[in-house]
């Protein structure tokens, strides 16, 4: 039968104490591998590990053809690029390796000196271009009108494996 989602809109994965948490109470609840996040994309569940490219990934490829002058900014002002609010509760960072992808996948590296936020923590952030490419900023693909961050977190849904019987 295929995966059935159970449970829309879980929030937040939170911390990594959190995290592990919830996966050991859906393990235990569903069993071992029989359980999934991801989000309903045009009608079908994908896994998060696939949105991360449909979703995430092409949301900043899109935002790099719209801005190509944010692309020359961050290649010219970074030499490394850090997620704030991803080291500071333990958090899962997806905004930095979607740029870097983009960044490998075009032939493309950062050329400047300075450590670059990407997002920002209790306010703060290194530089205004953390702010144009937070995923509280970045337009998600194919929704005009939402941000990467809002669909990431209100989308995403639970799913258990239901087999034919």
């Amino acid at each position: 039968m295929g995966w059935t989602v159970i449970k829309r809109k879980i929030g937040r994965a939170g911390g990594f104490k959190e995290r592990t948490a919830r996966q050991r109470e859906w393990d235990q609840k569903y069993g071992e591998g029989n359980w999934a996040i991801g989000y309903i994309i045009d009608g079908e569940f994908v896994l998060q590990e696939h949105a991360i490219e449909s979703i995430y990934y092409q949301s900043y490829v899109e935002h790099f053809e719209q801005h190509p002058e944010d692309l020359q900014e961050l290649i010219g002002l970074a030499k490394m690029l850090r997620n704030p609010h991803a080291e500071a509760p333990t958090g899962v960072d997806l905004q930095v390796p979607a740029i870097m992808n983009y960044l490998e996948r075009n032939g493309l590296s950062l050329q400047g000196d300075e450590v670059v936020d990407i997002g920002s923590w209790n306010g703060q952030c290194s530089h205004p271009i953390s702010i144009r490419l937070s995923p509280l900023t970045i337009s998600v693909t194919g929704r005009p009108g939402m941000t990467l961050e809002k669909f990431w977190q209100s989308k995403k849904c639970l799913a258990i494996w239901e087999d034919d019987m």
